[in-house]
């Protein structure tokens, strides 16, 4: 039923007959403050920047913070569409798709991308300028355009027929399997305090991606984490459509292999190899931690599972999103790393476990500056290619699966016993 036919890939980017899911307030252009609701009485002797607000940011999440981090994010909409006029003034200079033309990936290769041998000037000066502009954030109303484009989700969408989506969801309408169960345990639960997301709408349309996605790839079926990615790529791509092929390419092309499969052995490689680089990159703290015996999963798990989505503010998450989809799963251990960077003098202060996860929770809730921790993650982490990372990975395969393999024997020898 959802076999191949290629289509032109620049009939992605025309507008098509499907329903905008999700409006984001000010998305283009933000030009309001945020709204604030005192959570403290304003009286005693507690100043301004210490009492406890809720508000509104840029796609609808409900946050608490204090008057600081209100002013913070003022200051990035102001980024924001400062970062918009750049953005404006090069479409108008070298035409409203210049960055839909072949380049250089950043992404480890792969459909269309080409060599250097042959690459022109231009393409070259406009690889070059992407990827500053990406990693300078891009204007949330080109987010959905620039993500299809840069991660190669446009181009795989182009290879199966228009209509391959629409035949999914039908195919998979009244089916029963345990991801199935399990996404409709998690819905009510993604979330909760976002007004679309917790809505009845929100909810059908996040079931639809995931489960079609389940059906489409039944190795990775669902995974507890891709209910929170899914979320915020619908709140970004507007559609579902865009969102499900968002989720594939990220699935498929972006992250490493087997990092959502029954058994997580993807990210129990990459939390290895995050150890070591920690390790390389952050010496004094990897010993100060090891020494407490701390274990960097425990933070570090959800953070890739997620991909930051539980952890950081929405706009700094899809500011990381944004290098992510464009330069490839090496973005996810710059952040990582940087987080606990920023908080190098505090953390070698403690002794004690659970003061080491609450810093780090607690820094990474309220990074509502998405340059802050972007220029730590570049220019304070330094280079890592994606070749050493890759190298670093194929090492810890072996330790991984030799461990689960091990696993798997001792629970069946378990089982034999019993």
């Amino acid at each position: 039923m959802f076999g191949t036919q290629v289509r032109d890939v620049a009939d992605d980017f025309n507008p098509r007959r499907r329903r905008t899911l999700w409006n984001t307030p000010a998305a283009s252009m933000p030009t309001t403050t945020h709204t604030i609701r005192y959570s403290t009485p304003r009286k005693g002797h507690a100043s301004a920047h210490q009492l406890s607000v809720k508000f509104e940011d840029l796609y609808g999440f409900m946050v608490e913070g204090n008057v600081n981090d209100v002013n913070v994010l003022n200051d990035v909409r102001e980024r924001i569409r400062e970062q918009g006029r750049v953005w404006w003034a090069l479409e108008a200079s070298k035409g409203a798709n210049w960055y839909l033309q072949p380049r250089i990936s950043s992404n480890g290769g792969g459909e269309g991308v080409i060599s250097v041998t042959s690459l022109k000037l231009s393409v070259l000066t406009n690889t070059i300028t992407l990827r500053r502009l990406i990693r300078k954030g891009v204007p949330p109303v080109l987010r959905p355009k620039v993500w299809l484009s840069v991660s190669g989700a446009a181009k795989k969408r182009s290879t199966v027929p228009e209509t391959y989506y629409d035949e999914l969801i039908r195919a998979t309408e009244g089916k029963t399997t345990p991801a199935t169960l399990q996404i409709d345990h998690d819905l009510p639960r993604t979330f909760p305090c976002h007004p679309w997301l917790n809505s009845e709408e929100g909810q059908a349309s996040l079931r639809r991606v995931l489960v079609g996605y389940s059906f489409r790839d039944s190795e990775v079926g669902y995974c507890q984490g891709l209910n929170y990615v899914a979320a915020l790529l619908l709140l970004v791509m507007k559609t579902e459509e865009d969102a499900f092929w968002m989720l594939a390419v990220l699935l498929e092309n972006v992250l490493v292999n087997d990092c959502y499969t029954d058994n997580l052995s993807g990210c129990h490689v990459e939390q290895r190899v995050f150890k070591d680089l920690l390790a390389k990159k952050c010496p004094r703290i990897a010993a100060h931690l090891e020494a407490m015996g701390f274990d960097v999963s425990l933070v570090a798990t959800e953070w890739f599972l997620c991909l930051f989505s539980k952890t950081l503010p929405s706009e700094t998450t899809l500011r990381v999103w944004d290098v992510l989809f464009n330069e490839g799963a090496k973005v996810l251990f710059h952040v990582a790393l940087a987080i606990f960077k920023m908080r190098e003098d505090d953390l070698l202060r403690i002794q004690h476990i659970g003061d080491v996860i609450d810093i780090l929770q607690t820094t990474a809730h309220h990074l509502y500056a998405p340059d802050e921790l972007l220029t730590f993650a570049f220019d304070k982490i330094g280079s890592m290619t994606t070749n050493t990372i890759t190298k670093e990975r194929k090492k810890q395969e072996t330790v991984v699966m030799a461990e689960l393999d091990q696993r798997i024997r001792r629970l069946s020898s378990l089982k034999m016993d019993g």
